[in-house]
């Protein structure tokens, strides 16, 4: 059985190998042609172009495990069955259970890979990516601290304490210099609004003005603040959840159940960080049905195209699961768990079905 183990698991890891660079490279050119629209604006060339689809890779790793374990355990069980080496397994009294067993221990192997890109290696790749693409395209120059978000806008310097999904700011604070780099206000608003045309409405603000010698305050209900700083651009600056590792989400919801904020957006992305790993093990069993179902009229590459849309439409009922339950609340545990779920079941329904043949 050592001998099946180590044959079975050095075919699936050689086809997954493969399976994983073409895809790999297919998603880089189609990220490096969406990126060549932007080459020209401010420093944004070429070659910041692919620095920034070099630093996506890693993320794009941790998104595609699943898939490329499913279609290279296909390809790798179809050309055994198509070889009749399957046949023979099974004539030698290896059952599929046992067969799955032989996969799972491979996939644990998987598990272990793609834990560690989604937890240390593409959470800091995804953010130094969205941050070199940001200062190479506009003048805004940003980085988060534990007094909040600090831009560069210009001669001003910002500061934002929260800033909410719908890209409203909260506790705003604008130092403005001038050209000589002296100080000339400081304003601070309780809310900023964005209305259009690098135009934001900023409310309850109170301007401290330094003139000369001179010193005033103003206090305005509602004020007018123009600047580059725009929604798209927080949106980049902000980490999205789905790209922050499992210790990072941890504490965040921590941090919104301390000050009573609503967190099943967070949850759910913290228990999805938790599992997506372990659904490379259900799509490696769920390929074993499909690599060894016998038909005269099914070849290798209609098995793979099944595979392939079978893995897409893991990834479309793991997104769909993920923004029901954040609309209505669902249990973050069963937003997240729910597809790995049913699609476990329907890989056991299959083994069985074939089994029974």
């Amino acid at each position: 059985m050592r001998t099946l183990d180590r044959y079975l698991g050095r075919e699936t890891v050689g086809a997954t190998a493969l399976v994983f660079a073409a895809l790999l490279m297919l998603f880089a050119f189609f990220d490096l042609l969406h990126e060549l629209g932007d080459v020209g604006k401010g420093n944004y060339n070429l070659g910041y172009a692919v620095l920034y689809v070099l630093l996506s890779v890693p993320g794009n790793v941790y998104e595609l495990f699943p898939i490329a374990a499913l279609i290279g355990a296909i390809f790798a069980l179809a050309q055994l069955s198509a070889h009749s080496e399957f046949t023979v397994m099974r004539v030698s009294g290896v059952s599929i259970q046992r067969t799955a067993l032989s996969l799972v221990r491979v996939g644990l192997a998987f598990v272990a890979v793609n834990f560690l890109f989604g937890e240390f290696i593409a959470p800091p790749s995804d953010r130094l990516a969205q941050q070199l693409r940001v200062r190479a395209t506009s003048n805004v120059v940003a980085q988060e601290f534990r007094s909040g978000l600090w831009v560069k806008d210009e001669r001003s310097f910002i500061n934002v304490n929260q800033v909410l999904p719908d890209a409203t700011l909260l506790g705003v604070k604008i130092f403005e210099f001038d050209e000589a780099h002296r100080l000339r206000s400081i304003s601070f608003a309780r809310q900023g609004e964005f209305e259009r045309d690098n135009r934001w409405w900023l409310t309850d603000v109170v301007q401290t003005r330094f003139e000369d010698a001179r010193v005033s305050v103003e206090t305005i209900h509602k004020a007018e603040w123009r600047s580059v700083l725009k929604p798209d651009i927080l949106s980049v600056l902000l980490v999205n959840p789905e790209q922050m590792s499992a210790l990072s989400l941890y504490s965040y919801v921590r941090h919104l159940e301390e000050n009573k904020q609503k967190t099943v957006r967070y949850e759910i992305a913290l228990w999805t960080k938790l599992v997506y790993p372990l659904t490379v093990l259900v799509m490696m069993v769920l390929a074993l049905p499909f690599a060894i179902y016998q038909t005269r009229t099914v070849g290798v590459g209609a098995k793979i195209f099944a595979g392939i849309m079978l893995g897409l439409s893991f990834y479309l009922v793991s997104r769909l699961s993920a923004n029901l339950g954040a609309i209505n609340d669902w249990p973050p545990a069963v937003s997240a768990l729910l597809p790995t779920l049913l699609y476990l079941g329907a890989a056991m329904g299959m083994m069985w079905w074939v089994e029974k043949r």
